[in-house]
């Protein structure tokens, strides 16, 4: 049987939408577009839903990493890197693997970055081929975009299992084009945008309970030839009301190419 959460989908609008980040040059402070806070059914990827990246746009794995801290000194990186590289060719067949970004969120009011609870995907196609040319520069970038690429974000746990603020993810499926709309990321010294997601009966949510460290959820955020983003949110759901352990986890995005 599917569970319930609450989840803010995106609304749409006469004018052009944004969210401005670090507002008034205060780390953390955001200003958010309206939203349309939703009840939604959300099925258990152990129990009650088939679900796998080739199909889907998201799968979920086993894979222990022998990096048990995630601080700012970022002693870890380098071997990280190298254990997502390693997973993404081995259980999506990527033939090359670039890893150029890492965000630790804490469910903590205190903490800067904390998770992302509104429905969306990263990158529009302009945004993705922005990137591409940022992460690897003009050269490489036009030999990738010449092949089959795509941009893969890889989600895991951080220290406890998920108990509260699980992700979840919209399977692609019941997904169409007029659902999403561009917002934009509006930060002190620069300026981007997201693709928002608004509300459709048919959408199908789907999550992963009491996902462990040794666990990773892998995404598309953007692929070039077609193959659908999926749009994913935290939700508000609680497994176990009794622990207050707070939601830690660290999110990867990492370019492939195939």
């Amino acid at each position: 049987m599917p569970r319930t959460a609450i989840v803010n989908y995106h609304i749409h609008s006469d004018q052009r939408q944004a969210y401005h980040i670090d507002a008034g040059g205060v780390e953390g402070e955001i200003i958010s577009p309206p939203h349309a806070v939703t009840e939604i059914a959300v099925h258990d990827v152990r129990s009650d839903a088939n679900v796998n990246f080739s199909s889907d746009s998201v799968g979920f794995f086993k894979a222990t990493s022998q990096v048990k801290g995630f601080e700012q000194d970022n002693e870890w990186q380098s071997a990280y890197d190298q254990e997502l590289s390693t997973l993404l060719k081995r259980e999506i067949g990527a033939k090359e693997v670039v890893v150029f970004d890492h965000t630790v969120r804490i469910d903590d009011p205190n903490f800067s970055r904390k998770p992302a609870r509104n429905v969306h995907s990263d990158y529009s196609r302009e945004g993705a081929e922005q990137r591409l040319i940022t992460v690897l520069g003009d050269e490489k970038a036009a030999s990738w975009a010449n092949g089959h690429y795509a941009f893969i974000n890889v989600w895991r746990p951080i220290e406890n299992p998920i108990n509260s603020a699980p992700l979840g993810f919209v399977r692609p499926s019941g997904v169409i084009d007029q659902d999403w709309l561009l917002i934009d990321l509006i930060y002190p010294d620069r300026k981007g945008h997201i693709m928002g997601l608004a509300a459709n009966p048919d959408h199908e949510w789907v999550y992963q309970s009491r996902m462990t460290p040794d666990e990773v959820a892998l995404f598309n955020i953007y692929d070039n030839q077609g193959k659908p983003s999926v749009a994913h949110s935290a939700l508000d759901l609680i497994e176990d009301t009794s622990l207050t352990i707070p939601r830690k986890s660290i999110e990867s995005r990492t370019l492939v190419l195939y």
